[in-house]
C-alpha cells in the first residue's frame, strides 16, 4: 500500500489529478454546510433525530447528511445521475436520440447537452416536491418552515437547482481533469461520509444498553463478509474462450492466438437499484403532496420493510437488470465484430449461433446478477425492521463505495502502469534499449 501511494506521488500527471479530485471533494463538502433560507435548524434537527431508521434516514445518509441540514447541495448529484441513466436508455431505444449518438463527437456533444437540460428539469421538479413537503413537517408545535408559501417554494426552487447544477459540473471537471468518475465519486464520498455517525450511534446504543458487545461483534463481521461478497461478485467474469486464426498482413505472418471475452456477472451495475428506488418513491411523496384514502394505502404498503414493497422491489431490480443489459451488450454486434476480427468461439459456428451462445451465457448471468442485487438491497430494510440496526448498512450505498473504488483503484493502475511499461521512458527520460539493441542485433525485436 506504501508502495502504491508513494508510486502515485511520483508520477507528475497522476499527483496532479489525484490532488484536483481531492480539492473538488472538499468544495462539495464544504457546500454540504451551506444551509439554505426560510428552514428553522432546531426544528429540522429534532424531526429527523426521530427520521433515523426510516426512508429520509437512508436519503440523509445517501446525500452525505445534506438533507438534515437543508443544504444548497440538497439534491447532490442525483438528478444528473438520473438525466444520465435516461437518457442513456433513451439513445438506445429513441430513434431520432440514436440517429444523433451515431453523429461521432458532435453528436455526443448534443446529448450531453441535452442531459444537463434534462438535469435542470428533473432539479426543479425534485426541489418543488422537497419544499412543499417540507412545509408539513412538524415537531413539538414547531414548524420546520419558517413562512410556508409560494415565496419559500420559488426560492427553495431556484436555490437546489443551483446547487444541483453546481455539483453536476464539479462531477465533469473531476471526470474530465481528475481521477475516476466524479458523479460516482462524489455519490461515494457522502456515503462515507454518513458512516461515522452510524458507527457513533451504534457506540451510543452499546454506553446505553441496547445493544451488547457480542451483538456488535456480530454485526462488524457480517459487515466484513457482505463486504468481501460485493468485492467477490463485483470482480466475478465469466470467461468464454475465443480462437483467433493465422493471418498474414504483408511479409509477416500472425499465429493463432488463444484469449477469451470477459461477461461480468453483474453487467448492470448499481443501475437497476437506482431505478428501483426512485420508482418505488413515487407513493410516498404523492402521500406527502395530499391526502385521500388510495395514496394513504399506497405509502403504507410501499414503505420500505413491508413485505409489498419488498416484493415489488426485487421484481424492478431483475426486470431493470434484464433491460439495462440488454440495452448496453449487443450479442449480434460482439458476434460480427468477432468475425471481422477473424476470431471465433471454439465448438460454435462463427455469426448467428456465435450471437446466440453470448446471448445463452448472458441470460444466466444476469439472472444470477440480479437475484445478487435484489439481496444486497433489500437487507438494509431487514437489518432495521427485524434485527433493529441502528444504521442503513448495505444496499445501493454498499454496492456504489465497492463499484466505484474498485473502478478508480484499476484507472490509477492503468496509468501507473504506463510508469513500468519496458521500453518507453527509462531513468532521467532517456530511452531504454529494445530487447534486440540489448542482444546486439540479436532475434526479434519486442
Amino acid at each position: 500500500m506504501a508502495n502504491f501511494f508513494a508510486d502515485i506521488w511520483e508520477m507528475e500527471d497522476l499527483r496532479k489529478r489525484v490532488l484536483f479530485t481531492l480539492g473538488m471533494l472538499g468544495v462539495y463538502r464544504l457546500g454540504i454546510f451551506v444551509p439554505a433560507p426560510g428552514i428553522d435548524r432546531v426544528a429540522l434537527s429534532k424531526w429527523f433525530g426521530t427520521q433515523s431508521n426510516t426512508m429520509f434516514g437512508l436519503y440523509d445518509l445517501f446525500s452525505g447528511g445534506a438533507l438534515s441540514q437543508f443544504s444548497v447541495f440538497v439534491l447532490g448529484i442525483m438528478p444528473y445521475i438520473t438525466a444520465s441513466i435516461i437518457m442513456q436508455l433513451a439513445g438506445e431505444t429513441v430513434p431520432q436520440l440514436k440517429r444523433i449518438k451515431d453523429e461521432g463527437q458532435g453528436g455526443r456533444n448534443r446529448i450531453t447537452q441535452y442531459t444537463r437540460y434534462l438535469t435542470i428539469a428533473i432539479a426543479m421538479a425534485q426541489s418543488m416536491t422537497m419544499a412543499i413537503s417540507m412545509e408539513q413537517m412538524r415537531i413539538d408545535q414547531l414548524q420546520v418552515v419558517i413562512q410556508p408559501g409560494w415565496t419559500f417554494r420559488v426560492l427553495t426552487m431556484l436555490t437546489m437547482t443551483g446547487g444541483a447544477c453546481f455539483v453536476m459540473w464539479l462531477g465533469e471537471q473531476m471526470t474530465e481533469r481528475g481521477v475516476g468518475n466524479g458523479s460516482s465519486i462524489i455519490i461515494t464520498a457522502g456515503i462515507i461520509a454518513g458512516l461515522p455517525a452510524g458507527a457513533a450511534q451504534l457506540i451510543q446504543l452499546i454506553q446505553l444498553g441496547e445493544v451488547n458487545l457480542l451483538e456488535a461483534s456480530l454485526l462488524v463481521v457480517f459487515m466484513f463478509i457482505v463486504t468481501y461478497a460485493i468485492v467477490f461478485v463485483e470482480r466475478g467474469q465469466r470467461r468464454v474462450p475465443l480462437q483467433y486464426a493465422k493471418r498474414v498482413l504483408g511479409r509477416r505472418v500472425y499465429e493463432g492466438q488463444t484469449t477469451y471475452l470477459p461477461l461480468k456477472v453483474n453487467t448492470a451495475g448499481v443501475i437497476p437499484p437506482i431505478f428501483a428506488s426512485s420508482l418505488l418513491m413515487f407513493p410516498n411523496t404523492l402521500g406527502q403532496m395530499a391526502s385521500h384514502p388510495v395514496l394513504d394505502w399506497l405509502t403504507t404498503a410501499f414503505f420500505p420493510g413491508n413485505w409489498l414493497y419488498n416484493a415489488v422491489y426485487t421484481g424492478m431490480v431483475v426486470f431493470f437488470a434484464y433491460l439495462y443489459t440488454a440495452i448496453t451488450f449487443n450479442p449480434d454486434d460482439v458476434a460480427e465484430n468477432l468475425k471481422k476480427q477473424g476470431g471465433y468461439i471454439p465448438k460454435v459456428r462463427p455469426g448467428k449461433e456465435t450471437a446466440a451462445y453470448i446471448d445463452w451465457i448472458l441470460t444466466r448471468l444476469t439472472a444470477a446478477g440480479a437475484l445478487y442485487l435484489s439481496v444486497v438491497c433489500i437487507m438494509p430494510t431487514l437489518l432495521i425492521t427485524q434485527y433493529k440496526v441502528p444504521f442503513y448498512f448495505g444496499g445501493t450505498s454498499l454496492l456504489i463505495i465497492v463499484g466505484v473504488s474498485l473502478d478508480t483503484v484499476a484507472q490509477i493502475e492503468a496509468q501507473l502502469a504506463t510508469k513500468h511499461y519496458d521500453g518507453i521512458v527509462g531513468p532521467k527520460g532517456s530511452r531504454i534499449k529494445g530487447r534486440r539493441q540489448r542482444l546486439g542485433g540479436q532475434g526479434p525485436f519486442v
